[in-house]
């Protein structure tokens, strides 16, 4: 036994559990690909300034939660919090706006890390798939990512998740509404560290989770009170387009994300069978972050879901995903020949697109069939002796317990055929 253990916080995947893992990645990528998004893979790490800037100075995640650290050469670096600002450094070093075909649209998947207190659904090292949309200001491009991340979901069996939907306002009309609230969280019994957030970002304070503050925001005014006429056309048509897409969501002017770039839509996808930690992904509209981290103006939109705690609302509503069988055919050879043969079979069934393993390490027989029950093949090869003199080999369903002889030659095409 290892005297080392995970970082607290933190979690190891593993078989047979990464599996899952593994299926919900590719059931959020899937829409995606569908849909015009690149795969994009930004480094873990990214200078501080950049988060600073693009995340928000106010934040709990830049203030109290990021990872960050001075390299030998003096640099500060930070892990990623988030993917969105890194995507888009990215984009715009790699000059794809300038490409000529708007908005650049991009997918990823990758680890990111929070100092947090860690609890179900809440990690240090958490796993998420995102999508952004890059250089285009169109209600589509907001209603196209809410639909793909629904479809996603409902890929998965999932359908005890609910949608969030609220406007966050632009530079026009959202000064008018910061004052307001200024003014409204001013008159408040709040602490020192909260007041001083309104005065930096006021919104940021309609997310504070904690009770005290919560009860004491009954009666705060609301954005969608203030937004100005273009601001309620954009958010109308989303609503009307997500809506003609089949797509239920529910109004909520309180909505806030935690992430100081979000403009106009702001959408949250919460689950009710997680507890606290309802959130399983969200996103938003964030039409200045090009221009906060250097680049020109770019407006874009997009989402990032949780994989760990899709994971965790699949358990919560019970959902088994059909995974594929990590082997279909375990190969169990009897002496040194049929070790060369089996093994030159194996290989040969996996070039033909079948999940094959072998009996490493001399095992006797009844050790290897024990290691082909675990595991989890349809079918065993058994070659001994006799079998290599007449030619054949031993095919043992695995479920039904019948077993058959059949030509050395013949057994990659008969199990590709009984495989499909």
């Amino acid at each position: 036994m290892s005297t080392f253990k995970a970082p607290k916080g933190t979690y190891d995947l593993i078989p047979p559990d990464s599996a899952r893992y593994l299926a919900v990645r590719e059931a959020i990528a899937a829409p995606l690909r569908g849909s015009g998004y690149g795969y994009i893979e930004t480094p873990g790490f990214e200078n501080v300034e950049l988060f600073a800037r693009g995340v928000g100075e106010s934040t709990d995640i830049v203030t109290k939660e990021m990872y960050a650290f001075e390299t030998k050469g003096g640099d500060r670096l930070a892990l990623r919090p988030e993917g969105t600002a890194s995507v888009l450094r990215a984009a715009l070093e790699a000059n794809l706006h300038k490409a000529g075909n708007l908005p650049v649209k991009l997918w990823y998947s990758g680890s990111y890390y929070r100092y947090e207190r860690p609890q179900k659904g809440r990690y240090r090292h958490f796993s998420q798939v995102g999508a952004e949309a890059i250089g285009a200001e169109d209600p589509a491009l907001d209603a196209e990512l809410i639909i793909l991340a629904d479809q996603a979901y409902r890929s998965l069996g999932l359908s005890e998740f609910r949608i969030l939907l609220n406007s966050l306002g632009d530079k026009e009309c959202r000064p008018v509404y910061r004052a307001v609230l200024q003014d409204f969280l001013r008159g408040l019994d709040l602490d020192e560290d909260t007041l001083r957030r309104a005065e930096i970002n006021p919104l940021r304070v309609l997310d504070d989770k904690r009770e005290a503050v919560q009860k004491q925001l009954t009666g705060a005014p609301l954005l969608r009170d203030y937004l100005c006429d273009a601001c309620k056309a954009y958010h109308e048509e989303v609503r009307e387009l997500v809506t003609a897409a089949g797509v239920a969501f529910e109004d909520d002017p309180r909505l806030v994300r935690g992430l100081d770039y979000y403009t106009r839509t702001t959408f949250e996808f919460v689950h009710d069978g997680l507890g606290s930690q309802s959130a399983v992904g969200g996103g938003g509209r964030y039409d200045g972050l090009s221009e906060m981290i250097g680049g020109p103006a770019l407006p874009s939109v997009g989402w990032a879901l949780g994989v760990d705690r899709t994971v965790l609302a699949l358990e919560a509503e019970g959902v088994e995903l059909e995974l594929p069988a990590t082997t279909s055919v375990f190969a169990v050879p009897l002496g040194e020949e049929a070790r060369r043969v089996l093994f030159a079979k194996v290989t040969e069934l996996r070039k033909n697109g079948v999940a094959a393993d072998f009996a490493y390490g001399g095992k006797g027989l009844k050790a290897a069939m024990k290691a082909a029950n675990r595991s989890g093949a349809r079918y065993a090869l058994v070659l001994g002796e006799r079998d290599l003199a007449e030619g054949v080999v031993q095919l043992k369903d695995m479920e039904s317990g019948e077993q058959s002889a059949v030509g050395v030659n013949e057994i990659v095409a008969e199990l590709a055929a009984r495989l499909g």
